[in-house]
């Protein structure tokens, strides 16, 4: 399985936005011989199509034997990872220093930001039509930018307030460069005396220009997203663990997409679906919540055959799903916030999550025993490792998935995914372990032809 591991390090250092893995997922399918749905008028068993949303939200599908009515295998993840968001009126010089402001996005620690390498990735779109790809900070010889924090030396004002706050969001702004002080001797002098205002700005306006063709007004209609600088890590003398930016919830999208492209086509049909926007609700045109997932099944139905919505509601109520997404691995040194009885360990195999939500259950899918049974069954009969557990104890928090949002069309949906330590930190940790037994779990999933 080591291709698996090494592919899926690949994934995770070329994939560092919901773009970049969309375009990642649609190239690994055409590999394997996918095509665009739009190519097909007619689908017959053994095609495999993919449908994807500006750019950013991928559906992928195996055609099985049987009718679309009798339901679908479907593994489900989420690409978008939190991070930082470029504003859309971001670039400031102060005091010689030049930032660019930023929005959080995600449930983060904003505190876990500062004084690291970033990137800067995204696309800046400008107003002849034409569309600018970035990435600048991944290379070994590009510059990187940070977050500045302030020196010990002067922190007892900050150290006595919370984490939570002693870095306000609005401060979480990326030096980008410098520009150099007037002499005390020009400090009589006027600004065009001493020099051109707002020089180091405009010096960083000239490079972008010259790089990417781009006018300050052009940050207006450009998605940039800041990540940690940097490639994906094995941890430990004994490698057994990864240490990289955005294992939640890539780790169980690479591993969903891998189980179906190296799956032979099945009785039912199969299929993977990669969404955006779960880290902030699942909302937006690209995210679960949304009619993307409905409408590329409709698309499927109307080339299987002849369409009815009838046949729609039925091939979605059948389905049976894995919400393939992650659960927090069980830390040792903060064993309080666990019951450990039902945590979920690095290296333990794929994790159930009978129901995730917060506290009573609240925003929680809870999956039905009799499907749950079902999985227990067949993972056994082909030697998968397999956990059951909860998020945390009961009222330290909890989170949710795109579960609810599926279980809506009345289909059997469990979570199933990947322990992941330091969740929602810049750098999180998975087991390599996990990593393959999702892989094989996922592929033992799609191969299910069991009636309920």
């Amino acid at each position: 399985m080591e291709n698996i591991i090494e592919g899926y390090k690949e994934f995770l250092a070329d994939g560092k936005t919901e773009r970049e893995c969309c375009s990642k997922i649609v190239a690994l399918a055409r590999e394997k011989g996918f095509k665009d749905i739009s190519e097909f008028k007619a689908l017959k068993p053994g095609d495999k199509v993919f449908v994807t949303k500006w750019g950013k939200a991928a559906a992928l599908f195996t055609v099985g034997k049987e009718p679309l009515e009798k339901g679908m295998n479907i593994l489900g993840a989420h690409i978008d990872s939190p991070r930082l968001d470029i504003k859309q009126n971001p670039l400031y010089e102060q005091d010689f220093l030049v930032y660019l402001n930023t929005h959080y996005y995600g449930g983060i620690k904003k505190y876990q930001w500062l004084t690291m390498p970033l990137a800067l990735h995204g696309v800046v779109c400008r107003k002849d039509g034409t569309t600018v790809s970035v990435c600048i900070g991944e290379r070994a010889d590009d510059p990187v930018f940070v977050i500045a924090d302030i020196l010990p030396h002067l922190a007892q004002k900050q150290m006595k307030e919370s984490a939570a706050d002693f870095i306000p969001g609005e401060n979480l702004d990326l030096v980008l460069g410098s520009g150099i002080p007037p002499r005390d001797s020009d400090a009589d002098k006027s600004d065009k005396e001493r020099g051109e205002k707002d020089r180091a700005k405009k010096n960083v306006l000239r490079l972008l220009k010259e790089k990417y063709g781009m006018e300050e007004a052009d940050f207006g209609s450009a998605e940039l997203e800041v990540v940690p600088a940097g490639a994906p890590r094995d941890l430990g003398f004994d490698r057994s663990l990864i240490l990289a930016y955005g294992q939640d919830d890539r780790s169980c999208a690479y591993t969903s997409v891998r189980a179906l492209l190296d799956s032979d086509a099945a009785d039912r049909t199969g299929c993977v679906i990669c969404v955006d926007k779960e880290e902030i609700g699942s909302v937006g045109a690209t995210g679960m919540a949304s009619h993307f997932f409905e409408n590329a099944v409709a698309e499927l139905v109307a080339r299987c055959g002849e369409y009815s919505e009838l046949t729609l509601r039925r091939c979605l109520n059948n389905s049976y799903m894995l919400s393939s997404d992650v659960n927090a691995a069980y830390d040792p040194q903060h064993a309080d916030l666990f019951d450990k009885a039902n945590s979920s360990f690095l290296n333990g195999g794929i994790v159930f999550n009978k129901y995730t939500g917060s506290r009573g259950k609240s925003g929680a899918s809870d999956a039905s025993p009799e499907f749950i049974a079902m999985l227990r069954a067949a993972l056994d009969k082909a030697g998968v490792r397999y956990q059951m557990a909860e998020l945390g104890k009961v009222d330290q928090g909890g989170g949710g998935t795109i579960a609810y949002l599926a279980a809506k069309y009345g289909m059997h949906v469990l979570d199933a995914g990947v322990a992941v330590l330091s969740m929602h930190a810049p750098w999180e940790i998975t087991a390599k372990e996990d990593i393959t037994q999702a892989y094989n779990a996922y592929r033992t999933f799609l191969g299910l032809r069991q009636d309920l």
